[in-house]
């Protein structure tokens, strides 16, 4: 395929016709009687009220239809009315439950979606019972207007459903939510006749209407009054600047059914079917390729890299498919497309009908190392001037290239959907495990560096199960090790410490069996730490003995000092004063030799409080006087200050208020020189 963009046949502008459908004012035909409905259905009695009893929860409205009825038009015009009014000042949350692909939304992602609707962030790792409940927490006091769209069954909408009544929530579905009392669905349909007609003629103009207004109405009739079906066969007829409508509907009459579809899918796909074999071939072939679009987005880049086609083509292309109604436009600017869940059956269909299976693995390997790219130079535009990785900048395509860190940080943004079920697709694919874990690795990077780990957390914790899934699938223990270290550092820092124990215990046999130190030795040191949170310091002590044992072995004499620190803690902590003490004497050495005096500093302060704990003052007196010395060496102005309290305390309980006021006269010229006061730290994690 050339750089030349793709020639869709794109909607003419003829004299004396309204703009095609790429440019005419979004606007909503019919449903008055369906709408007017839905209100009286809002302002009458629910049965808990009729039944004397006040409401427990949230009422909900249901929009029963077939895709591609128009339902969730319906429903976004219902919640605009809706909010028009002031009833809900809080706003409206909207989430889908259905993905492009058909496979419900897990509650845990729907309610974490919400959340962040909400400015509320969800711990890593938290299940969908958790979320939900944090979900109904945030919207207690609030009058939130809730849209759930496309939802599969009640179990989906249930865990969603908020406690306070004084929210309303409008979920449209295929049929009905049994399991939910009180839910009185509006089925609808196709539009009526006039209000079909108005669509049509939104699209293609008011003359080729007036001039057979009859054959109008038969067509919106062979399109069953469906408002995707009359977009798209509007779409056809505005490529067709010389078809009329009376052309449209004999083509539509003579397309054959789709033995795939019921007799209600038949005039979608039909209208599908005509507007896609109008197509040039390559445009065709674009189009249905789109199917593997993740997350059922699309922009240019993910179009470029499937058909194999330059950037701007492929723009070119997107803009054409959204003129005729296949995709819908996201965003400002048309940067972004979506695929309509009502065509993206009817897509991966003729996908696997008309394309071989090997093509559509190739285009789908040009997509995932197209990502990992985009990735790789969104990471690297953060880097300094003259990095490494700033440098390999210059050798990517200027369309790979992004003008700044803002710029990178935006794409990642509104990509970010996209992006991880990209990932989640790759690993489920199986068969592309090498790009998978680049793409896996790459979208961590990013996200780290664009938004810090602690606010990616839930999604890093999802990209780390992926890397585990690809490692176990593919028996990489080194990789199952790192993964569920990462996991377990995410358990542990939102208090699941026994999830954290075992993943900690897993990764250590990973580690053993790819004969991995570092692994095993982070393990060791990590099941100690977890002991050390859990207060059983018996059983800290012993791993960390475990792991000092592993890191002298190894030569690793900065890990030899964090770990002699880690153990005079828990040593501190049960009272065995000797121990702790002589594990701190021997962290302050390690530090010596290493060069770092903060940390040599803090190990001596940290002795000098074990003496104290163990009454031998005379002691701490001289060992937290030497540390002063090596942190007026450090330049660590907190830390002398706090030793120069720790120095007036000990006098004062010695019996000398003079040398504890000079101290202290100490202590306080220190912190005016810094107003930050500092604690000495004596946790589990050491010096």
């Amino acid at each position: 395929m050339t750089d030349q963009a793709v020639d869709t046949g794109g909607p003419a502008k003829a004299t004396g016709t309204e703009g095609p459908s790429g440019t005419a004012p979004p606007q909503f035909f019919g449903r008055e009687r369906e709408l007017k409905e839905l209100q009286a259905d809002i302002e009458g009695a629910g049965l808990d009220t009729l039944a004397g009893r006040k409401a427990a929860r949230a009422r909900v409205l249901l929009i029963a239809g077939r895709p591609g009825s128009g339902r969730s038009a319906l429903a976004g015009e219902l919640a605009r009315r809706l909010l028009s009014t002031g009833d809900h000042p809080d706003g409206l949350l909207r989430a889908r439950l259905t993905d492009p692909g058909g496979v419900p939304v897990p509650t845990e992602r729907t309610a974490r979606g919400l959340l962040d609707q909400l400015g509320v962030t969800g711990p890593p790792g938290a299940d969908g019972d958790e979320l939900s409940a944090m979900l109904r927490e945030a919207l207690a006091g609030r009058r939130v207007l809730l849209l759930l769209d496309d939802a599969v069954d009640a179990e989906q909408v249930d865990p969603l459903l908020p406690d306070d009544p004084a929210c309303l929530v409008v979920a449209t579905s295929e049929g009905p939510l049994t399991g939910i009392p009180g839910v009185r669905p509006c089925t609808i349909g196709g539009l009526d006749a006039g209000s079909a007609v108005r669509l049509l003629a939104r699209t293609i103009g008011q003359v080729r209407i007036t001039v057979d207004p009859l054959t109008a109405e038969t067509l919106a009739e062979e399109c069953a009054g469906l408002p995707a079906a009359l977009v798209m066969v509007g779409g056809w007829l505005a490529a067709h600047p010389l078809a009329s409508v009376a052309d449209a509907t004999r083509q539509l009459r003579e397309l054959p059914e789709d033995p795939g579809q019921s007799t209600g899918g038949q005039p979608l796909a039909r209208a599908f079917r005509l507007l896609h074999d109008s197509l040039p071939p390559t445009a065709a072939r674009i189009l249905r390729l789109l199917a593997l679009a993740p997350a059922g987005s699309t922009d240019a880049h993910t179009a470029s890299a499937l058909a194999g086609c330059s950037v701007s083509a492929a723009r070119k292309t997107l803009d054409d498919f959204a003129d005729l109604g296949l995709l819908h436009v996201q965003g400002p600017g048309r940067s972004q497309y979506e695929v309509p869940g009502c065509i993206a059956p009817l897509l991966r269909a003729l996908l696997e009908a008309r394309d071989r299976p090997a093509e559509i693995q190739l285009a789908r390997a040009r997509m995932l190392e197209r990502t990992v790219r985009l990735l790789q130079s969104c990471r690297a535009v953060t880097e300094p001037e003259g990095s490494p990785a700033h440098r390999a900048l210059a050798g990517l395509p200027g369309s790979l290239r992004f003008p700044g860190p803002d710029a990178a940080a935006e794409w990642l943004r509104t990509r970010r959907p996209a992006l991880l079920a990209s990932a989640e697709l790759a690993v489920q694919d199986g068969e592309l495990d090498t790009l998978a874990r680049r793409l896996v690795a790459a979208l961590v990077r990013a996200l780290a560096v664009h938004e810090g780990t602690e606010a990616a957390a839930p999604d890093l914790y999802g990209l780390h199960g992926l890397v585990l899934a690809v490692a176990e699938r593919r028996e990489l223990p080194s990789e199952r090790a790192a993964a569920l270290l990462n996991l377990a550092d995410l358990d542990a820092g939102t208090g699941r410490m026994q999830e954290a124990l075992a993943r900690y215990r897993a990764a250590l046999d990973a580690g053993r069996a790819a004969r991995d130190p570092y692994a095993i030795g982070r393990a060791m040191e990590s099941v100690g730490g977890t002991y050390a949170e859990l207060g059983d310091y018996q059983r800290a002590s012993d791993w960390y003995g475990r792991a000092l044992a592993h890191r002298l072995t190894q030569g690793e004499p900065a890990d030899e000092a964090r770990l002699y620190g880690r153990l005079g803690a828990v040593h501190t902590y049960v009272g065995r004063y000797g121990e702790a003490l002589r594990n701190w004497r021997a962290a302050a050495a390690g530090y010596r030799r290493l060069g770092d005096v903060p940390a040599q500093a803090r190990a001596l302060s940290e002795a000098a409080r074990v003496q104290e704990y163990a009454g031998r003052p005379h002691e701490s007196l001289q060992t937290c006087q030497e540390a002063v010395q090596w942190a007026g060496r450090a330049g660590d102005v907190r830390l002398q200050a706090a030793l120069e309290m720790r120095l007036a305390d000990t006098y004062e309980r010695l019996g000398d208020p003079a040398a504890a006021r000079l101290h202290r006269g100490l202590a306080d010229r220190l912190l005016k020189e810094d107003s930050t006061t500092y604690e000495i730290r004596s946790a589990t994690a050491g010096s």
